[in-house]
């Protein structure tokens, strides 16, 4: 196959949608401080099966069970340094066999959460750790499970749901010493000023720019934000990076963390007005099913036509 970043040059891909999420709705448990990665040892072939469900709805792009699977959340479930690494390898391995056995052709991106995912407190949408937690000792955190994920064979590595710009800095600090393409998407809110901006109230596009001159990076956008959101952010991201732009919102309902539950109405969006905006690499966050990803899907290669 031909690589991610070109096939992305040429036009737009279909990412797959909520993993965890896809896992909760088949009856297994993910309410753990593991979340999803919990079954990366546990249930194994659980996630091959969702990882299939993405494929064969239409998805290109499958990404690993890894985003809550850090060497602190793994010790603190009882797992050792080598089991730790055993698993994250085994995440890469998984979304293989889903594509696999979909019978589909792809591309695995190994998940990266940021910080706030190993707290497991809701902070990632807020970003309100980082007044604790140095750049420095985000990279330190960062980079052990960045180098796993690189030597188990990633096509690309999915730094996601970022609240803010000290996260951003930290990753692309890390990023080309590891010889595998990345992207970089952040969790984005409206301001007050109708400017698109991180959870922690900076401009998107500063932000973004940061990542302008950094050649591991294949693509830079959003995440886990409102589908309403997508257009301006996915605009405001490409232009300022000069990067491909990725665009995978939630539903559109919100998580309650200390309700744990998710609340509101779900609908993956208009997908075509993200793809007017200039996303390339597209698809869903939480809550967003393989019955989302098909609409997708045939929303690149059906009806969307690129302008010009």
């Amino acid at each position: 196959m031909t690589t991610l970043a070109a096939a992305l040059a040429d036009g737009p891909v279909v990412l797959d949608g909520g993993l965890s999420t896809e896992l909760e709705s088949r009856g297994h448990d993910v309410t753990s401080a593991l979340w999803s990665a919990r079954l990366l040892r546990d249930d194994p072939a659980a996630v091959v099966a969702a990882h299939a469900a993405f494929a064969t709805a239409g998805a290109q792009v499958l990404t690993t069970a890894s985003y809550q699977a850090t060497f602190p959340c793994f010790a603190a479930a009882g797992i050792d340094a080598a089991g730790a690494r055993a698993l994250m390898t085994r995440s890469v391995r998984l979304a293989r066999v889903g594509l696999a056995q979909a019978g589909r052709d792809g591309w695995v991106a190994a998940s990266v959460g940021p910080y706030g995912a190993f707290l497991a407190d809701g902070s990632e949408y807020t970003g309100d750790y980082l007044d604790d937690v140095t750049v420095a000792e985000l990279r330190a955190f960062h980079r052990p499970r960045l180098a796993v994920l690189a030597e188990a064979g990633a096509d690309v590595l999915a730094c996601e749901t970022l609240p803010a710009a000290a996260e951003m800095e930290a990753l692309l600090a890390e990023l080309d010493g590891f010889g595998v393409p990345a992207w970089l998407s952040l969790t984005a809110v409206r301001g007050a000023d109708n400017v698109p901006r991180t959870r922690r109230g900076e401009r998107l596009d500063d932000v973004c720019a940061m990542a302008r001159d950094v050649d591991a990076v294949v693509a830079v956008g959003v995440n886990c934000t409102d589908p309403a959101g997508v257009p301006a952010a996915v605009s405001a991201a490409a232009q300022a990076s000069g990067k491909l732009a990725v665009a995978y919102p939630n539903s559109g309902e919100r998580w309650d963390a200390a309700a744990r539950r998710w609340t509101g109405q779900p609908g993956v969006g208009d997908v075509s007005a993200w793809l007017s905006a200039g996303a390339r690499l597209v698809g869903g966050c939480c809550r967003v099913r393989p019955s989302d990803v098909a609409r997708v899907a045939e929303t690149l290669t059906g009806t969307w036509r690129r302008p010009g």
